[in-house]
């Protein structure tokens, strides 16, 4: 008996013990987590008129290639970084020496008439590319017309070219079209194709119907398509409405008739701001505006001189030309590639605002001030120039900036305004210039490929219209065009941005930027540098206005020792 008492004893003690014990937790309670559901309709308010849906037309239309992107697959695409990614071809392999590639089509890939895609339908595509009834420019044409194209199956085909060209995969993201639906159109017929106004492509979205009033084109449907050869989007149905004015889509999105707004403009950014339901994007653009200097011009001997660059450079209050004149839609630039490449080198050398520095440079170089005088001279020569620039509003105010500041440093710019026709044509293109404020524009090329602009062999006949003659920035440029390793071409550009740096052919001043906006109640909005502005709609598989509550239970707690 006493040994039964004893027992009971125990278990009761520990039955007391582990009361207290859970009597000490917290209670075990059940989180509700929002999660993307299919549905809902996004509206957005686009800048511009829709022409026609077919990506063999759309080049010179961004509105075309803003539904095009969500109606059309290419055979890759990109991301933000400016990295090939899968798209109609889940897989593809180059040779060693970079100039075949084999490319495989997705199994699961089908137009939204059920049809599959196949090798044939890029083969035809590709062919239309090269036709007169294509819109893409000539460059392009002529890469196709040098490329050899083989079917090896239905799945899959071969490309080769006559030489290795790192930045080919640039040329794979065009919108494939449907042989099936297209090849008895002539070529030059195609501009008038009833295809144009009832698409059929292989994207994410297909094409529902027209909105139209008073016999025009007002906007457009499309509806999720869940056939698509990846997870069909969230959003079940989008509708691009045309506005004339970023100002007219915005009161459109005030009045409810819109979730989203294509571009919002320097003149009403301000009021979106202001706006507290909507979420202001802002992105990179595939541009930069730099001052070209000819540094084989002899009437201007002294920019020659890598000093006197530098000096022009510091001497520039590219901060005031950025955030009054540009109204803060721009990036001060660093150097020739654009950031957010994954060329680009961020530990770039950078140029702050700094008169004194670049007066000291130019002291240093022999260009004093006379006595009395404004203007520095070297051997009795003044240091002078004549800077062209394109005869628009913000590209004057930007270039009476550049002279008012460089006059601070003792160099005196004459202004010459010309249309953008004429800059390029008549100056630039005969290196009749000293110095040109310009625009370069990447669009649609996400490989950062300098070489163009600034390889020494350029310089002559091509669009090196500095005259930049820099053999090792040359060999950088040469290796990296030719080499399919990443890595290698990283390191490469990384080289070729370091000496640009240190030479400054030419003078960045800044990457405009790009602002749309999309209502808060649209969740999975990202933001990306852009090489083309339909980008902004990339990852719109992934935006969603319908939630759903999915349960979440707290891992239980645990008890200390």
């Amino acid at each position: 008996m006493k040994r039964l008492r004893w027992q009971i004893l125990v278990v009761a003690v520990t039955l007391v013990i582990v009361s207290l014990l859970l009597l000490s937790q917290q209670p075990v309670s059940v989180i509700t987590l929002p999660e993307a559901a299919p549905g809902g309709i996004y509206t957005e308010a686009v800048v511009g008129s829709m022409a026609r849906l077919n990506p063999m037309l759309d080049w010179n239309n961004p509105v075309d290639r803003d539904i095009n992107r969500l109606l059309f697959s290419g055979l890759i695409k990109f991301d933000s970084r400016g990295l090939p990614l899968p798209d109609l071809a889940d897989a593809w392999g180059a040779s060693a020496d970079g100039t075949i590639y084999n490319f495989s089509i997705r199994p699961n890939a089908f137009w939204h008439d059920g049809q599959p895609v196949t090798s044939d339908d890029v083969i035809f595509t590709i062919e239309l590319i090269k036709s007169g009834g294509s819109l893409f420019p000539q460059d392009i044409k002529d890469l196709w017309a040098q490329v050899e194209i083989r079917k090896l199956d239905d799945k899959t085909l071969q490309v080769k070219l006559p030489e290795p060209f790192a930045p080919f995969l640039d040329y794979a993201t065009f919108g494939i079209v449907p042989r099936h639906l297209l090849a008895d159109i002539p070529a030059d017929q195609l501009s008038v194709a009833d295809f144009n106004l009832n698409p059929i492509g292989s994207g994410p979205y297909q094409f529902d119907r027209l909105l139209t009033s008073g016999g025009q084109i007002t906007g457009v449907v499309l509806t999720a398509n869940q056939n698509y050869f990846l997870r069909p989007p969230f959003i079940e149905q989008v509708i691009f409405r045309f506005y004339p004015t970023s100002a007219a889509a915005f009161d459109a999105y005030k009045r409810g008739e819109a979730l989203g707004i294509s571009q919002l403009t320097s003149d009403i950014l301000e009021a979106a701001l202001r706006e507290q339901r909507l979420s202001v994007y802002t992105s990179r653009l595939p541009q930069m505006g730099m001052v070209f200097l000819n540094n084989n011009n002899p009437n201007v001997a002294f920019l020659q001189n890598a000093n006197v660059r530098r000096a022009l450079l510091l001497g520039l209050n590219r901060t005031i030309i950025v955030s009054h004149i540009l109204r803060g839609q721009a990036i001060i630039a660093d150097g020739p590639i654009l950031p957010g490449s994954w060329a680009y080198y961020d530990e770039l050398e950078k140029f702050p605002y700094d008169p004194d520095a670049a007066m000291q440079l130019l002291k240093a170089e022999g260009f004093i001030l006379p006595a009395g005088g404004e203007v520095r001279e070297k051997d009795g020569q003044p240091l002078s120039l004549s800077l062209l620039h394109p005869n628009t509003e913000v590209h004057t105010r930007i270039a009476q900036a550049i002279q008012s500041d460089w006059a601070l440093i003792g160099v005196r710019v004459d202004l010459q305004a010309v249309t953008y026709d004429a800059l390029v044509n008549d100056y630039l293109s005969t290196r009749n210039y000293q110095a040109a404020l310009v625009d370069l524009n990447t669009s649609r090329t996400p490989d950062p490929d300098p070489y163009l602009f600034w390889h020494q062999s350029e310089s002559t006949g091509g669009q090196n219209y500095s005259q930049w003659d820099n053999r090792t920035a040359s060999e950088f440029l040469e290796v990296a065009r030719t080499s399919a390793d990443f890595a290698e071409r990283a390191r490469l550009y990384r080289n070729f941005q370091v000496v640009f740096a240190k030479d400054l052919p030419s003078l960045p001043l800044y990457y405009p930027v790009y602002s749309y906006g999309v209502d808060a109640q649209v969740r999975g909005v990202q933001i990306a540098p852009l090489y083309d502005t339909s980008d902004r709609l990339s990852l719109i598989t992934e935006w969603f206005l319908i939630t759903r509550r999915t349960l979440e239970q707290p891992e239980s707690p645990t008890i200390a020792p």
